[in-house]
């Protein structure tokens, strides 16, 4: 992964909730909560809270609980600043490689598609360890393989086809890059946690048109910056194409395709 996958700047973090939270991360934000509230925690700590779709469920979700909310890139603060919350949260600018909290600060810790961005996975499982609370609970999810979730699939295949040269493979590479299993339960028990609980939670991702998706994956996210920089067609020739894709596989009018992740839970 280079550093470049994770540059969520200038209008990506407003495409990227406009479009992407609806699109794939609701749904999952919903069952990240239900798991949360089963551990009742009294101080929370999510890490790459992005622009903030998780952060609002569990300001609904968790009447009492205290929520300190973090991602690395401000301008994803920023954009989820303004979008708001229910109940008053902590937003923190922070490295899930190096946090800035004490020793067992928090009773529960939840990082929902943020783990694959991370350069160091075991150092980041051994920081979260080290701020849980002994008997405490990290519950955090990652994208499966991209051939178990459609629409990026798809894009991906598309602009293969537009880019035959030099292919942009930011999605399978970084946010569909860390679905193994086995390498997952070895970096979280190198990060000095147990062997993990994991399951598959597969889900629906629909959009009113073929449209919103191609815009979601190609101008709200970093593939936006492998696009760009591959200079033609431009960004919006991209984007038409991985549109006019969708619509050849999934139909005119509104889309619905296959998302799936893993969901790793493991306490401290």
């Amino acid at each position: 992964m280079s550093s470049k996958d994770a540059a969520f700047t200038g209008s990506v973090p407003k495409i990227y909730e406009k479009y992407l939270v609806p699109l794939i991360f609701e749904h999952y934000a919903a069952d990240m909560v239900k798991r949360v509230q089963a551990k009742a925690p009294q101080r929370l700590l999510e890490m790459a809270a992005g622009t903030g779709v998780v952060t609002r469920a569990l300001a609904s979700g968790l009447a009492k609980a205290e929520i300190v909310a973090t991602d690395l890139n401000s301008a994803m603060i920023e954009e989820a600043k303004s979008v708001g919350t229910k109940r008053p949260v902590e937003w923190k600018q922070a490295d899930a490689m190096q946090l800035p909290f004490p020793d067992a600060s928090f009773d529960a810790i939840v990082c929902q598609f943020g783990v694959m961005f991370f350069p160091d996975r075991a150092k980041s499982f051994a920081e979260a360890r080290r701020v849980l609370k002994p008997g405490g609970t990290y519950i955090f999810n990652v994208w499966d393989n991209i051939a178990d979730n459609d629409f990026p699939d798809t894009i991906t295949t598309a602009l293969a086809s537009v880019f035959p040269s030099d292919p942009p493979r930011f999605l399978a590479r970084t946010p569909h890059g860390y679905a193994d299993h086995a390498q997952i339960g070895k970096d979280v028990m190198a990060g000095g946690f147990g062997k993990p609980k994991i399951d598959v939670v597969p889900g629906r991702s629909r959009a009113a048109s073929a449209r919103d998706p191609a815009i979601a994956y190609c101008q709200g996210t970093p593939l936006r910056g492998e696009i760009e920089a591959r200079k033609s067609p431009d960004l919006e020739g991209a984007t038409s194409a991985a549109a006019a894709a969708i619509e050849e596989k999934f139909g005119k009018g509104p889309v619905e395709g296959r998302i799936q992740a893993v969901v790793v839970t493991v306490s401290g």
